[in-house]
């Protein structure tokens, strides 16, 4: 049995909420990105979060320290589903 995820799913609201309750602004989290080796503008972090702008791993796996969040929280209120 194979596990068919639904493709180009967008993560932006979550990343938004996060973000929001971090306390931080898109340029904050833009500048954390930067000290941490991951050049991303303001712009770029908007996108992402307005779903138009596919988010890379290593910028997740930066925004889990930056939110002290679970990659889980990123990913909730999806549901993954088996297909025959």
């Amino acid at each position: 049995m194979s596990t068919q995820i639904k493709q180009d799913i967008s993560i932006g609201k979550n990343l938004q909420n996060l973000r929001k309750r971090a306390g931080m602004s898109q340029e904050q989290v833009a500048a954390k990105l930067q000290l941490r080796g991951i050049s991303i503008s303001r712009e770029v972090i908007s996108q992402m979060e307005l779903g138009k702008y596919s988010i890379k791993i290593s910028i997740l796996l930066a925004l889990t320290e930056i939110y002290r969040a679970t990659l889980d929280e990123f990913f909730e209120g999806f549901q993954y589903y088996h297909g025959k």
